[in-house]
């Protein structure tokens, strides 16, 4: 089992599930983030630290193409372990249907 960051990470990207996990699993695109499922220990810590609920374990239902993309992107994007400040419109998009199709962007974050 590995946790899977979402579609509701997008246009959010809150960042809190960064400060809390202790393998450094989690890796930063232009905006959202995605867990490298090789590196999660399954602890779980991150899942009740995301505001926008993106965060998921890899055992519920529908989440194959989260995988896929956690996987794809956090061996494309830079590295992050430290809290940066969320974007300033994040709590407009907080629970916003259908992001991925609307604002996903493949483009890579800043990272460390």
């Amino acid at each position: 089992m590995t946790y899977v960051v979402t579609d509701a990470c997008i246009r959010c990207k809150y960042m809190d599930c960064v400060e809390v996990c202790p393998v450094d699993c989690f890796y930063e695109g232009e905006n959202m983030l995605v867990i490298n499922p090789s590196e999660c220990i399954d602890c779980g810590v991150c899942e009740p630290e995301c505001p926008a609920e993106a965060i998921l374990p890899d055992t519920e239902s529908g989440l194959e193409q989260w995988l896929e993309l956690n996987a794809k992107y956090s061996a494309e994007w830079p590295n992050l372990t430290t809290k940066k400040d969320s974007p300033d419109d994040a709590d407009e998009f907080k629970g916003v249907d259908g992001k991925f199709d609307k604002y996903f962007s493949a483009e890579p974050g800043e990272g460390d």
